[in-house]
């Protein structure tokens, strides 16, 4: 342990939380909303929130495919900038709004175009199917501005600056909570502290969550690129966003391994649950409400490897070995430490948490048991998570696309189907599924980390002896 201490910079602690603290903030800001949409989507009863909850992976299957190529340009502006060609920083940054213009676009079509269709797929209650096809084409319609919220606040990371997209996501979480209140229920006056307030309302429910969702996505869109074009470093402003192939070929060279492996990993969630809800409305209600209240406790892990994505870049652009090495471990050392107490924190008040978005005894006890086993893994997890983030930074994308994909298909999916439908175990098997993937990315990345392979610079230093 002494010897592990003497390695560790702790000079470095605060760039890495100047870095990772907002991005921390703004996952936490997302997930309180998604707390209070699911608070207020759970106050419409079980059915509406699994109705709402049974398309949510393909929600991600989307966004984490988007998110992939928005690596390809994190790792590209991060090492041009610690390299300093400032003008293939801002080449990139017109090369994404491109992309961005594609991919809206493209992405738009494809989800409208399926959104009758993925209930059925998804295995959803019949009787809610109608429900959770309108939810989804209306969540779907402002995909442009979607696309660009993801893409070109990765950007802004990419430049070191993370407070940017947090205040966005301020912006964009305050709009849909108060629209929320408006679409959700009906028109209603209430009586605070001697005084009446009389609130609109439209009384839509379901349909009314994913109105306030998506006017929100819009502005958030909006404003993400206004940013961008104000943006000193990074700013498309006077560059061409006609295609270059010399700034696009190395940036989807990195994100399309990513694209691959969140893709293949996000299709695995879709038909993980799609096993889920087969298994009824009580554990769909159970496993969307889990999730949500365990994204909350992944905040630290997920600020610091963005963090650690944006400092490895600019290290690795750097050509700086040394600071990659003090870099990473001190990274893994603070995630550790901040999984173990989000971790702790999670096991005790999993069934208080549940009991925030449901009534239903059933849901709550179930929810309760998956939330404190997935607990105990976390810190491992973490490991994982901020490996990848390094590496992705250094452009590193095809190790994490096949332990993701390994993990997912053989241990997820494949251990999933035969703990629910041969042997019966329900949600529970499912979610012990889950903790032995996350476990075992745990082990592949350790290892891969422990080899020195994680880092490009230790490849090339022995080719030259």
């Amino acid at each position: 342990m002494t010897g592990v201490k003497k390695r560790l910079d702790f000079s470095l602690l605060p760039v890495i939380f100047a870095l990772a603290w907002p991005t921390m903030l703004e996952q936490l800001l997302h997930t309180a909303v998604q707390y209070i949409d699911t608070i207020m989507v759970g106050s419409l009863g079980t059915d509406a929130t699994a109705a709402v909850g049974s398309t949510t992976t393909v929600n991600w299957l989307f966004g984490s495919t988007i998110s992939a190529v928005g690596v390809g340009f994190l790792a590209f502006i991060s090492q041009a900038i610690g390299a300093k060609r400032h003008d293939d920083v801002k080449k990139a940054s017109a090369q994404a709004c491109f992309v961005v213009l594609v991919l809206g676009i493209f992405f738009t079509v494809v989800t409208l175009l399926l959104s009758p269709f993925v209930p059925q797929w998804m295995q959803v209650d019949t009787s809610l199917r109608q429900t959770a096809s309108t939810y989804f084409f209306i969540l779907y319609t402002p995909m442009l501005f979607r696309t660009a919220s993801i893409i070109f606040g990765t950007v802004l990371r990419a430049a070191g600056d993370t407070k940017t997209p947090m205040r966005v996501g301020l912006i964009v979480n305050l709009i849909n909570i108060v629209l929320n209140f408006i679409f959700i229920y009906p028109t209603r006056i209430l009586y605070i502290n001697g005084f009446y307030l009389f609130i609109p309302g439209f009384d839509l429910g379901v349909i009314g969550a994913a109105i306030a969702s998506a006017i929100a996505f819009f502005v958030g869109g909006v404003s993400i690129f206004v940013a961008l074009l104000r943006h000193p470093v990074v700013s498309p402003r006077g560059q061409s966003i006609r295609p270059n192939i010399s700034i696009l070929k190395p940036c989807f060279k990195v994100a399309f391994p990513n694209a691959l492996q969140r893709f293949g990993t996000s299709f695995g969630y879709v038909v993980f649950a799609s096993m889920v809800n087969a298994l009824g409305p009580v554990a769909t209600a159970a496993h969307t409400i889990a999730n949500t209240v365990e994204s909350a406790f992944y905040v630290p892990g997920y600020g610091m490897q963005s963090a650690s994505s944006t400092l490895a870049g600019n290290a690795y652009g750097a050509r700086d070995k040394e600071r990659i090495k003090s870099l990473s471990l001190m990274i893994i050392f603070v995630e550790v430490i901040l999984m173990i107490i989000s971790g702790g924190a999670l096991f005790i008040f999993a069934p208080n948490l549940m009991s925030l978005f449901s009534a239903d005894l059933a849901v709550i006890s179930l929810g309760a048991i998956v939330l404190r086993m997935v607990a105990v893994s976390e810190p491992f997890y973490g490991v994982s998570i901020v490996i990848e983030g390094m590496m992705n930074g250094m452009g590193k994308t095809v190790m994490p696309f096949i332990a993701n994909i390994i993990g997912m298909w053989l241990i997820r999916i494949l251990g999933t189907f035969i703990a629910t439908v041969v042997f019966d175990f329900g949600l529970i098997g499912a979610w012990a599924c889950m903790i032995l993937h996350n476990l075992l990315l745990f082990v592949m990345f350790l290892i891969y980390y422990l080899s020195g392979k994680f880092n490009p610079l230790n490849k090339k230093e022995k080719k030259a002896m």
